[in-house]
């Protein structure tokens, strides 16, 4: 799916990725595993156009997460390899 995106689009998510996967590297010092960062960034990423209750709206916001987690914790296979060379 991701080589499908525009590559204005692809070109963004690999950034996004690349500095939240360097953040996750830094856990040990600064807390923030894939998970956590996962738990922050996950609202902003995707929504439902219209949740028909706070119960919809949290369980969506928790499959947001467990993607947005999984996208950083395997960011090198999916972005390539090289995402830590855009620093």
């Amino acid at each position: 799916l991701v080589n499908q995106l525009p590559e204005a689009n692809l070109i963004l998510l690999r950034h996004l990725f690349g500095v939240l996967h360097h953040i996750e590297q830094n856990s040990g010092v600064n807390q923030m595993n894939a998970f956590n960062l996962a738990l922050c960034i996950a609202p902003n990423m995707l929504w439902l156009p219209s949740p028909t209750g706070p119960e919809e709206a949290s369980q969506s916001t928790k499959k947001v997460a467990l993607l947005v987690q999984f996208l950083i914790e395997n960011s090198g296979e999916i972005f390539g390899g090289d995402i830590a060379s855009l620093f």
